[in-house]
């Protein structure tokens, strides 16, 4: 069985490998269909044998020449189209890509010039000089190169969850659905919804674990089996995720299952608390000598502890146990109860799909509102807008906002609106902050706006000082609603830039800011710490998917994970508010 995960990343390369030779089109249009596939919940195998190469094509993004592709993959393990690009120009890219600021045409310049072919011989070309010396690199650009080597090395054998979770949900439903299996629950990292795991540990109660184990081992995912047992087996996925299967008593249940949440520090502080109480605190459950007093569940363990329950998500011994103690555990948001999303893309700049496409699917979600939030003129690259199309696209959704909440009175050819709660398009922009802090829209257009969120994507390397002058700058414009992504980091590629965040979050209390967390797997930033600064003072938080295709809508439960843990409650996000609570909040 080949995976998404295998689908996408030869996608990608095919995408990637096309750029090189300057073809037009193609090769947005390859990772357009990678990045739809990596988010697909079933895996595309099993759609193509449902329902053949029309079910294939029926997939949003994904056109007839890229569908054959794929079922040449499935069927056949090989793609000779790909194999043929691979052979002309030789490089590892799935390690390559990940070095910031090295694009396909970089990389291409780099093998025919020193022959690079992978992430040593760049280290070692860097190390020795030879990059600066090639047309349009230079010293600055090799030593950039050496540190996103360095960054990268720290970032390796980790995953990003939320490109990694629709794997894991698959392995616990199918392992679920065997009559062997009374409970199953993905423990550790996985659990606390960490940004990035290492491994994943699943954990079992079964009265009968061999044929369970049988089942693990096999999984067609599997590409390796480190150890098969009764009570444990451990293998690692053909994506070089390493999961643990173990099988625990009824009676042990929570105290395994805290055990291997974790975190390591919060466990410990667990353990010093039983030890002062006279006790022991396991794996296998809560002991005063010899005599189990609590195992079988999470909760009778806090409570003998003399302490509230604690989420999984807050469990990094960051407080939260005093305030369990006190009783004055916040009251999280719940997964289930967001009810708009603030930044979303759609093809009138680098999104996948329209307005429309965009409306409908977070209808069927759920949501009650969206913000259309397209890109601006700076951004070139992504076919930004200009105040021009900015205006033509506030009267395109001011038309479907009359087609979705109007029904047609066909004797007089006239609408009626609708006596259902209206589903809102807001009319928005991710608009680009430039060097010096000022807006590359003119404040009568943004004006016209819903939602204004504003956002920088150049000038990272600017001194701290210069960053949070211009951030600030930017959010004090009397327009400007949200701040996007506020930190700039990208997981496992960019690190965040330097800025002063205690002084955004002073200004954005200020002047009455919102400041996002982006809930896109590779960015979740806001990052929990500050978050949590954000919310003691005061300031109010959006969570938005930054959705650039109807698949990546799904998303804000990263987000909303990634408030909890940041210790977020309902009045601290103003997108669990209703729509016109919402609009009240913003400038």
């Amino acid at each position: 069985m080949i995976s998404n995960h295998q689908i996408a990343e030869i996608l990608k390369e095919i995408g990637e490998y096309l750029e090189m030779q300057s073809v037009a089109f193609k090769p947005r249009a390859y990772e357009k269909a990678a990045e739809v596939i990596e988010e697909l919940e079933e895996e595309v195998e099993s759609i193509y044998k449902n329902g053949g190469l029309k079910a294939i094509e029926d997939i949003p993004g994904i056109g007839v020449s890229i569908a054959e592709k794929i079922e040449e993959l499935i069927k056949t393990g090989h793609l000779k189209y790909y194999e043929k690009l691979k052979k002309q120009t030789p490089l590892d890219l799935i390690s390559l890509r990940r070095i910031e600021g090295l694009g396909p045409k970089s990389l291409k310049k780099l093998y025919e010039a020193l022959g690079i072919k992978n992430i040593q011989d760049l280290e070692k070309a860097a190390q020795t000089g030879k990059i600066r010396k090639i047309e349009g690199f230079g010293e600055k650009t090799e030593e950039n190169i050496l540190e996103g080597i360095k960054f990268l090395k720290k970032s390796s054998g980790r995953f990003i969850l939320g490109f990694t979770r629709s794997l894991i949900r698959s392995l616990e439903e199918r392992l679920k659905k065997l009559k062997e299996v009374e409970r199953l629950v993905a423990a550790g990292s996985v659990r606390r919804w960490k940004e990035t795991i290492g491994d994943a540990d699943i954990l079992v109660i079964s009265n009968d674990s061999r044929p369970v184990m049988d089942y693990f081992v096999s999984l067609p995912e599997v590409a390796r089996v480190y150890a098969k047992g009764l009570t444990k087996s451990a293998v690692q996925l053909n994506n070089g995720l390493d999961v643990d299967l173990r099988v625990v008593e009824k009676k042990s249940y929570g105290a395994a299952l805290s055990y291997f949440t974790g975190s390591k520090d919060h466990n410990v502080a667990l353990r010093e608390i039983a030890l002062k109480k006279g006790y022991k605190l396991n794996e296998y459950g809560l002991f005063k000598g010899k005599k189990q007093i609590a195992g079988e569940t999470e909760e009778e363990i806090y409570e003998k502890l003399g302490l509230d329950y604690i989420e999984p998500e807050m469990r990094e011994n960051k407080g939260e146990i005093e305030l369990a103690r006190r009783h004055q555990l916040p009251k999280l948001i719940d997964y289930g109860e967001i009810l708009g999303d603030l930044q979303v893309q759609t093809n009138w700049t680098d999104g996948v799909n329209s307005i429309e496409e965009m409306a409908k699917a977070a209808m069927a979600q759920g949501l009650e509102y969206i913000a259309i939030t397209d890109h601006t003129k700076r951004l070139a690259m992504a076919n930004g807008l200009d105040e021009k199309r900015l205006l033509e696209q506030i009267k395109e959704i001011d038309r479907l906002n009359l087609k979705f909440n109007s029904s047609i009175d066909e004797q007089n050819s006239k609408p009626v609106v609708s006596r259902v709660e209206p589903f809102k398009i807001l009319k928005g922009t991710e608009c680009d902050i430039l060097k010096d802090g000022s807006l590359d829209i003119k404040d009568e257009v943004l004006a016209k706006l819903d939602v204004v969120g504003v956002s920088i994507h150049s000038y990272f390397n600017l001194s701290k000082k210069e960053q949070t002058e211009r951030i600030k700058k930017a959010i004090s414009n009397p327009n400007v609603d949200i701040l996007f992504h506020p930190s700039g980091r990208i997981i496992q590629k960019r690190e965040a830039y330097e800025f002063d965040i205690e002084e955004i979050i002073k200004t954005a209390q200020k002047t009455k800011t919102v400041l996002e967390v982006n809930a896109y797997p590779n960015r979740l930033d806001l990052k929990d710490d500050h978050i949590h600064l954000a919310i003691k003072a005061g300031v109010k938080i959006a969570i938005d998917s930054d959705a650039h295709s109807v698949t990546h809508l799904p998303y804000l439960e990263y987000g909303i994970s990634q408030a909890r843990r940041g210790w977020a409650e309902k009045k601290d996000i103003i997108n669990y508010w209703p729509l016109e609570k919402m609009l009240k909040m913003l400038k």
